[in-house]
């Protein structure tokens, strides 16, 4: 791959891995936009909880499904590509920190989670990998 087209790819996975990346937050990111992202992650982990409280979430890296509890919300939101970005801090069954990003678009006069990532364990940072899959959406 040459040097050029590396680049942009290497600065992506640097945003992606770096540490606080999506703890920033876009004061741009106001008003109806900012208070319908945060509802959508809301609506996102209510839903997918289990009888217990805790919000399942499947890890494609461990393999394991996750049972998260929620500990908060980040008010940091980030615009990246096709997607609003922020995340939630939650503790795991065997008590492990776990930060988990939620991509979140328009829908209609609103918006949904249309993803949610493992982003680290235990202060221990992951890229997505999708970056690499599919450019043209970061």
């Amino acid at each position: 791959m040459s040097r050029t087209k590396l680049s942009p790819l290497i600065l992506v996975l640097a945003w992606l891995v770096a540490p606080g990346a999506l703890a920033a937050d876009d004061p741009s990111i106001q008003g109806e936009t900012r208070s319908g992202v945060k509802a959508a992650m809301t609506r996102f982990i209510d839903g997918q909880r289990s009888a217990d409280g805790s919000m399942l979430h499947y890890d494609p890296v461990s393999g394991d499904l996750l049972r998260l509890k929620l500990r908060e919300l980040h008010a940091g939101i980030v615009s990246k590509g096709h997607f609003y970005v922020s995340c939630a801090d939650f503790v795991d069954a065997d008590g492990r920190e776990v930060d988990v990003d939620f991509l979140v678009v328009p829908n209609g006069s609103g918006f949904r989670v249309n993803q949610a990532l493992v982003h680290a364990v235990d202060g221990e940072k992951r890229g997505y990998h999708v970056e690499q899959r599919w450019p043209g959406l970061f």
